[in-house]
């Protein structure tokens, strides 16, 4: 997988999953050259209507019931079994992919997304340089430690954290969903999960939380959350399944979830609070790695305790940057082992059939659908490797045609995207993404 971050905004991007291979954070191309820890501000270009505006909250959260029918995302529920998180029990979700797809405003086919791509003037933005108008966008936020050791984050970026509103105003005018990936619980460090018992850290994170819902309550349209790559299945490992375990500062550090548990459970009833509170058009999901266990059985019911099933999708990525770049080995940010280039005869292992196996058995344990993400755009050769922007890769090719079985497995959409630098990009593949984006939005694939 892969995370961005501070990078995303930036138009930089991290590495993700240090088991299944994280590194450091490299500069990728298109990038204002501002870091958000040193007074650089990414998102100023751009201006939003909103960007200056105080994100005050929305009206689902005066005592209203954050789970009630006619809210994107909340229709369905299995009604009040106790909820081991403490009071708030949000309800078990049943829509649809193709009625999720629908809340968002989109027709009910298979929605396609694409991100980590900002430019200085983010009407520039990769996503909207296609010819075609796509279903999502996304971009990345983060925490991180400062020079001088105090966290910082995305909220710091422009005032008032309108950011958001910059990155959500420009894909509304675009014709195009906003999508965000919080990436903030990697800030202490690849799996080091200290951060969640840290008064001060957790204090700063929920206040992000919380104004990037607020915030999303402002632009008052559908929008898509992501939440935290990597973070759960580093929690699952290190709690050993039980995410009662890991103790998580949350009743001292987010009032707003005072009567839930200060443990990973509370923490992702919380998420699913505040979002159903604040920002009740957003669509929300937690993350689901390969990696995590061996058995996609164990890390569903793992992300089912924590509340994933109360969310509105589950997330997943097949491989955060190309093949050949794993496969060339010059670039640092690949130098992890392993065979990433499938096989799409689906005769030899690793192959893509494996990997949409695991994930319909995440999709169905969780009862979610899923939403593939970071999808690297390289295109395929017969050659191992290759060179920094023309790496091989053959994700964009298998999936574009063979949509349809991604479908069959639960899918809801695909988000393409780079997670390192020196990848390939649409501008670099020689037409191969435009191309299969344009093909496909004339006869797109519906949604169960």
């Amino acid at each position: 997988m892969i995370r961005l971050s501070k990078c995303l905004a930036l138009g930089a991007v991290c590495g993700l999953c240090l088991n299944c291979g994280s590194s450091t954070p490299s500069v990728q191309t298109g990038s204002s050259g501002a870091s958000p820890s040193n007074g650089g501000n990414p998102g100023s270009s751009g201006a939003s209507p909103s960007n200056g505006g105080s994100p005050g909250s929305s009206s689902a959260s005066n005592g209203g019931n954050p789970g009630s029918s006619g809210k994107a995302g909340t229709n369905g529920s299995s009604g009040g079994t106790q909820n081991p998180g403490g009071a708030f029990n949000p309800p078990v979700m049943t829509s649809s992919a193709a009625e999720l797809a629908t809340a968002l405003g989109r027709p009910p086919n298979f929605l396609i997304g694409m991100g980590n791509d900002l430019a200085d003037d983010h009407n520039q933005d990769g996503a909207f340089r296609l010819g075609t108008t796509i279903d999502l966008h996304y971009a990345y936020l983060a925490a991180y430690l400062n020079a001088d050791k105090s966290w910082g984050s995305w909220k710091d970026w422009n005032p008032n954290g309108g950011f958001i509103n910059i990155i959500t105003d420009t894909a509304d005018a675009h014709g195009v969903v906003p999508m965000i990936s919080l990436y903030s619980m990697a800030a202490a460090g690849d799996g080091v999960l200290a951060g969640l018992s840290s008064d001060v850290f957790e204090k700063g994170y929920w206040g992000d939380v919380k104004l990037l819902f607020q915030r999303l309550g402002v632009f008052g349209k559908p929008a898509v959350v992501h939440f935290e790559p990597d973070f759960w299945a580093y929690a699952e490992q290190q709690s050993h399944e039980d995410p009662t375990a890991l103790k998580v500062a949350l009743k001292a550090n987010m009032p707003d979830c005072a009567d839930l548990s200060d443990d990973l459970v509370g923490m992702g009833y919380c998420i699913i609070k505040l979002a159903r509170m604040y920002a009740p058009k957003a669509l929300i999901g937690f993350h689901a790695s390969q990696w995590a266990n061996g058995d996609p059985a164990a890390t569903a019911a793992f992300l089912k305790k924590v509340g994933a099933d109360r969310t509105d999708v589950i997330f997943a990525d097949m491989l955060d940057r190309d093949a050949g770049c794993f496969e060339a080995k010059v670039d640092p940010n690949c130098q992890r082992g392993g065979d990433f280039y499938w096989d799409e005869s689906n005769t030899k292992s690793p192959n893509f059939h494996e990997y949409i196996a695991w994930s319909k058995a995440i999709v169905t344990g969780v009862g979610r659908p899923m939403v593939w993400w970071q999808i690297p755009f390289g295109v395929p050769s017969e050659t191992p490797g290759g060179t920094a922007g023309h790496y091989r890769d053959n994700r964009v090719h298998y999936m574009f045609s063979h949509i349809q079985e991604f479908v069959d497995a639960g899918g809801l959409g695909a988000a393409f995207g780079p997670g390192a630098g020196n990848q390939t990009m649409p501008d670099t593949d020689g037409g191969q993404f435009k191309d299969a984006v344009a093909k496909y939005y004339k006869a797109p694939v519906p949604l169960p």
